[in-house]
């Protein structure tokens, strides 16, 4: 039954993944992308929403979790047809970079 349609980052996700001989694939799969741990992602997620910024959407936060960018360049890829400015630019790079 699906209670919430919150999009999750792929190590969000790992929390949901029972430990079955079934979704042992999926697990590693998703293992091989993330380098963060699920708690880690949730903490990144709150951090990031507590900062506030009305163009950053759910959808804009998992990719920004699961691709951890490093550069504003790398950053605005993510934000198609939107531009942020260097203040919020800089406030989501150090928030990702105490996660690295």
């Amino acid at each position: 039954m699906i209670n919430n349609l919150k999009p999750l980052s792929m190590a969000e996700a790992l929390e949901y993944i029972d430990d079955s001989e079934a979704n042992a694939e999926i697990s590693n799969f998703i293992q091989k992308f993330t380098t963060l741990k699920p708690k880690k992602a949730v903490e990144l997620r709150e951090k990031l929403e507590k900062l506030d910024i009305m163009k950053l959407k759910d959808e804009s936060i998992v990719k920004i979790i699961d691709l951890m960018p490093e550069t504003s360049e790398d950053l605005n890829k993510i934000f198609v047809g939107l531009n942020l400015d260097e203040d919020e630019t800089k406030k989501i790079l150090d928030i990702v970079k105490e996660f690295k």
